[in-house]
């Protein structure tokens, strides 16, 4: 297969003029696309650490004579260096864009459904800059056809560093955000969407939203604020798909978030004894660079959500827990696609690992989570004398299994159950998966030793995506069902699951076949879940 492309000029109404690409394979069209189109203005200079800002009701982005050029991708938000390589030449504060890609067969009479999908990396780091090709797989040869669309957004310090000086400011100045920077920008794009996709063709009542890892986090977040501080007739999300992470642990609160904002600007020469406004002013005005290499030093490393009652409640757990959360999602009709890889935890066991001791172990998990927390996981895996568990090699291999547990294998059941409880059906509201087997084209770039790890299943979704030689045919064959089952929830159609208890899980088994899985990790999924999260207090 040969793909090509050639300009390609959109009237997109009231957005003005765009030049985009056309892609081709052999001749045949495959989708329209275009990068780095703003959905925000530059969260930069004073406007650092704020909550963004939508574009001016009246924005263009190009004119007849001169349409505006999205030809290449978004600019991309600031990180720290990590195994997964990113292009630093894009790095940039001005990150606030998507990329978007569009089938090229007719537009169906309502528009195409869209799939808003949100990138991972830990909320750390991470790109929505898909190669343009790489979507050629999944638009041209299989049943998926919808607008998909990839925001990036601020990460890091950059999109959840907060502290009593952002709560002041909030207080003194109308507008201003202390937290949770990342998750409004992805909120902000995904409004932006519903307003603008069907000047592309698209169905603005039509969006799924997703992503993978971090992103899949994300998406439960911006599930979660549309269920509690959205009405139901201004609802945007029709379904939710969470590859590989679930809702995880309760989000620290802002007294957690202050030891972390004082240890950053310690490490970059700003003295805890200014006034908070001093403090402020002088972190909008270092250049980023310093914000980004600075990180590595730090004791607290990761920057992560706030319990804020205004991007969530407060009390969320206590909802979901209630049933309240499954209630809301069911008169709204939402659906859950939901699951994980066998071997989640090979993977995150190389995401700055702890040092080979118990100590530096909880010292990690206290970077992303509560103290009372980690003590009481540490406690269910360690006990009370704090010994290493007899089937794990070292404290590093023991820190990967749990922080898969945490983030997917364990509180995902848990959260599962709750929905359940709640009043969703499985197979029809709740769609549950498991993929014991790996794909061919993985092994370029993922070593055969990590298993069916996380983000292995990423290239099952998207139909071999850009990973070196695609699927297999035999793979094809192996997964047709799987995508047409995905290009039909995407869609908004009957998905055909197959699953019908609370255990089942829709399973790719090793051996490449499909079957219905009596889920083994349910009762350990459900154990930690009351563990740490059926005992709160009302406050959380």
């Amino acid at each position: 297969m040969v793909a090509s492309e050639e300009r390609y000029i959109l009237d997109a109404g009231s957005l003005g003029v765009l030049e985009g690409l056309a892609i081709s394979s052999d001749g045949i069209p495959d989708f329209q696309y275009f990068g780095g189109l703003p959905y925000a203005l530059p969260p930069t200079g004073q406007h650092r650490f704020r909550t963004p800002r939508k574009l001016p009701s009246d924005y263009t982005y190009g004119t007849k004579e001169s349409p505006g050029r999205f030809t290449r991708g978004c600019k991309v938000c600031p990180q720290p260096l990590s195994r997964v390589r990113v292009d630093t030449c894009l790095f940039d504060e001005d990150c606030l864009q998507l990329n978007i890609w569009i089938p090229a067969g007719d537009t169906p009479t309502e528009g195409w459904p869209v799939f808003f999908y949100l990138h991972g990396g830990f909320l750390q780091r991470g790109t929505a800059n898909w190669k343009i090709m790489s979507l050629v797989p999944l638009l041209s040869e299989s049943a998926f056809q919808a607008i998909v669309v990839l925001p990036a957004y601020r990460l890091n310090a950059l999109g959840f560093l907060t502290g009593d000086a952002f709560v002041a400011e909030a207080d003194a100045v109308h507008g201003a955000s202390f937290g949770n920077m990342g998750f409004w920008d992805q909120r902000t794009a995904l409004e932006w969407v519903h307003r603008s996709i069907a000047n592309f063709g698209g169905n603005p009542g039509n969006i799924t939203v997703g992503g993978y890892s971090a992103g899949a986090y994300s998406a439960f977040h911006q599930l979660t604020h549309e269920l509690y501080y959205v009405p139901a007739e201004k609802n945007i999300i029709k379904r939710v798909f969470m590859l590989s992470n679930g809702p995880g642990l309760r989000a620290k609160n802002i007294g957690q978030h202050q030891t972390q904002f004082e240890e950053f600007i310690e490490k970059l020469g700003i003295p805890c004894d200014l006034d908070e406004k001093e403090k402020l002013a002088r972190l909008r005005q270092l250049p980023y660079q310093q914000l980004i290499d600075v990180q590595a030093k730090m004791k607290v490393s990761e920057f992560r959500p706030l319990c804020d009652d205004t991007f969530h409640p407060r009390d969320l757990f206590l909802q979901i827990n209630s049933g309240d959360f499954a209630h809301r999602m069911k008169v709204r009709g939402i659906t859950l696609l939901s699951g994980e890889c066998r071997d989640e935890h090979t993977i995150y066991r190389t995401w700055r690992p702890p040092e080979d001791s118990f100590d530096s172990l909880q010292a990690r998990l206290c970077a992303e989570y509560s103290e009372d927390d980690v003590a009481k996981i540490l406690n269910l895996y360690c006990g009370p004398k704090k010994e290493l568990p007899a089937d794990c090699k070292n404290w590093t291999h023991l820190f990967g299994r749990i922080y898969a547990d945490i983030q997917v294998h364990y509180l995902q059941r848990g959260f599962h159950n709750k929905l359940i409880q709640g009043g969703l059906e499985p197979g029809k509201d709740l769609l549950r998966y498991r993929f014991d087997r790996r794909l061919k084209c993985l092994d370029a770039t993922m070593p055969a030793r990590l298993g069916v790890s996380h983000s292995s299943d990423v290239p099952i979704w998207l139909w071999g995506s850009d990973f070196p030689g695609g699927l297999t045919d035999q793979e094809k064959i192996w997964l047709k069902g799987w995508n047409e089952e995905f290009a039909a929830f995407v869609a908004g159609e009957k998905v055909n699951w197959g699953t019908t208890g609370p255990r089942q899980m829709r399973r790719w088994r090793a051996d490449g076949e499909t079957d219905i899985w009596e889920d083994d990790r349910w009762e350990k999924g459900l154990e930690m879940w009351d563990l740490v999260h059926m005992e709160l207090p009302s406050n959380e």
